[in-house]
C-alpha cells in the first residue's frame, strides 16, 4: 500500500476515534494498525493536526470529529484465517472497518473496540 494511502487511512482512523482525548502513545498504538513506519506515523499525526482532524498539545491528542464508526454499517465481518492487525492473534472471524480511504483490518472482536476507542 502506498504511503499516501496509509496516511489517508490513518486520518480516517483518527477522525473516527470515540475517545475524548488520549495520549500520543495511545494514538500511535492505533496508528500502528495502519503502519509501523515511524515516518508515515509522524506524517499521519502532522497531517491530522494541519487538517483539523485532531488537536495535539502537551502529549495529548483530542479528536475534533465525532464521526464514529457504526458497528452496524461500517464494520464487516469475514470468516477465514486472519491475523489481528492490533495484537497479532490468529482469528477465524475478522472484523474490517470500511473507511472512505479503504478497508482497515482484520481485527478480533475485542481489538476492533480498542482501536475505535469503544474500550
Amino acid at each position: 500500500m502506498p504511503d499516501s494511502d496509509r496516511v489517508a487511512l490513518g486520518l480516517d482512523l483518527l477522525a473516527s476515534l470515540e475517545d475524548d482525548e488520549l495520549s500520543v502513545a495511545d494514538a500511535l498504538d492505533r496508528i500502528e494498525t495502519v503502519t509501523t513506519d515511524p515516518n508515515v506515523q509522524r506524517e499521519i499525526l502532522d497531517t491530522a493536526v494541519v487538517r483539523g482532524v485532531i488537536d495535539r498539545e502537551d502529549g495529548v491528542v483530542r479528536p475534533t470529529s465525532h464521526d464514529y464508526v457504526s458497528f452496524e454499517s461500517d464494520v464487516v465481518s469475514k470468516e477465514g484465517e486472519f491475523t489481528c492487525k492490533r495484537c497479532g492473534a490468529g482469528i477465524t472471524t475478522g472484523y474490517f472497518i470500511d473507511f472512505d480511504a479503504g478497508e482497515h483490518g482484520p481485527f478480533g472482536s475485542s481489538c476492533i473496540r480498542k482501536v475505535t476507542g469503544r474500550e
